[in-house]
């Protein structure tokens, strides 16, 4: 009876060990993918001044700083999260499927709002990056929702840290949404409301670990 307990929570390790590494390669290659954006300034015999051309690029570096550091602390937080789950199936391996998918898409509306930042079309680009990350917003709490059942948590699993991550990212969906409303109206307002979120986020952390 031993050998078989062993053997089928042997068995459920792996099923989410799997899940976790697909899970993690898909958060690095969306990461490496943003610094694409940044890219060398070229300065000409008659406007050889790079460093102002460096600092020119200053909205590249502001949507590449505000996009990374939201990845990563979605990767952290995915990545307490499945420390409190002792199985998968097919619900929450959809769900996760849902959220990759989503992070994949984060390196275009950066890219977006890095060139478009200082223009007229600045709403725009605004909007379709508060956009999108109200739907990963959306597709975390589906993570949480299948993550957080009772078939599917560890039973050691803490109920403080699950009622905690639950309780942070309820603000998720609202704020972005928020957002993505004002973008319209003051793209500034709602790309600070972006990294506020993620400043939250890592400043919540802590008291989830």
């Amino acid at each position: 009876m031993a050998h078989g307990t062993a053997h089928g929570g042997e068995k459920l390790q792996k099923q989410t060990g799997r899940l976790e590494a697909f899970s993690d390669g898909v958060f690095a290659i969306a990461i490496t993918l943003l610094a694409l954006d940044l890219k060398v300034p070229h300065v000409t015999p008659s406007s050889p001044d790079l460093a102002s051309a460096l600092l020119a690029q200053w909205p590249s570096y502001f949507a590449f700083i505000t996009s990374f550091f939201t990845v990563l602390i979605m990767w952290v937080h995915h990545h307490l999260i499945f420390r409190l789950v002792h199985r998968t199936d097919f619900r929450l391996l959809f769900a996760n499927g849902l959220l990759l998918m989503l992070v994949t898409v984060v390196p275009f509306p950066t890219a977006v709002v890095a060139e478009y930042l200082r223009t007229p079309a600045a709403p725009s680009a605004v909007t379709l990056y508060a956009g999108v990350f109200v739907l990963i917003s959306v597709a975390f709490c589906l993570v949480l929702m299948a993550a957080f059942r009772p078939s599917i948590l560890d039973p050691d699993a803490s109920r403080t840290a699950v009622a905690r991550i639950r309780r942070d990212y309820r603000w998720g969906p609202p704020l972005y949404s928020a957002a993505a409303v004002a973008a319209p109206f003051s793209p500034w307002l709602a790309m600070g409301i972006c990294a506020g979120l993620w400043i939250f986020w890592a400043l919540t952390t802590r008291s989830v670990d």
